[in-house]
């Protein structure tokens, strides 16, 4: 049966299954699909377009892309149906327990998180200022659809990839590919340590708060404060987890 698609803003998928770097094409495309895949910006079940379609979407031969699939299958992130109504398919990945993702967190230093957290927030805070310029009032849907998501998720592995989500979506409301794909890789490498932090309830409504107010911000054309505010809720969340680091 037909897995209907997740409702996407397009700039965010544009930027997933735009050309990609001419280095070592194999693994960019294959982190490329694979980030896009564990934040959700490729839903669960989707079939991916046809090999020489995506091939072409991609810059890359089908001979790279077919490498690059086979090495999705491998890690679990892409299964191969043949036959009618046959491709290749999205398969979300499950997310570590607690104690996997605790034992991730162990590999990063208190210095590093304070690192990843500055550029997420330069990124961040660059992405909201531009949106307030550039952005009209309708484009901001996909934004406030994904807050509200968040504001209702019920386990913190939907919570972790509607916030990458939201930092993505932000990214492409600037109307910016570059600022776009930096947050699909970043949030590969923070996406789900933050099942740790947003697992408790409280603090996912504030996040979502959070979140509805960097939109008004930008809906507003209000740059700087849009900015600030998106900065703010960046910090916050790479100061839990240096918290949650400390204690290990």
């Amino acid at each position: 049966m037909a897995v209907r698609q997740h409702e996407i803003d397009g700039g965010a998928r544009k930027a997933v299954f735009s050309p990609v770097d001419s280095r070592a094409r194999v693994d960019a495309v294959v982190r490329r699909l694979g980030d896009a895949i564990e934040l959700g910006l490729l839903a669960d079940g989707e079939q991916l377009p046809g090999e020489s379609e995506l091939a072409g979407q991609l810059g890359v031969s089908t001979v790279t892309l077919r490498e690059a699939l086979m090495a999705l299958r491998q890690q679990g992130l892409v299964t191969t149906r043949r036959g009618r109504g046959g491709g290749s398919f999205v398969s979300l990945p499950e997310v570590p327990a607690d104690d996997r993702l605790r034992a991730g967190l162990r590999g990063w230093s208190t210095e590093e998180l304070r690192d990843l957290g500055d550029h997420w927030a330069a990124l961040s805070g660059a992405a909201a200022r531009l949106a307030a310029h550039r952005t009209e009032p309708a484009d901001l849907q996909p934004l406030r659809r994904t807050v509200e998501e968040l504001a209702h998720a019920e386990d913190a592995a939907a919570r972790s990839r509607l916030y990458g989500r939201f930092h993505v979506e932000l990214a492409a409301a600037a109307q910016s590919a570059r600022l776009t794909r930096e947050q699909v890789a970043l949030q590969s490498e923070v996406g789900a340590l933050l099942c740790l932090v947003l697992a408790d309830d409280a603090y996912r409504e504030e996040v979502a708060d959070r979140h509805r107010a960097v939109v008004s911000a930008v809906q507003d054309g209000a740059h700087e404060t849009a900015g600030t505010l998106a900065e703010r809720c960046v910090r916050e969340s790479t100061a839990r987890l240096v918290a949650v680091r400390l204690t290990l």
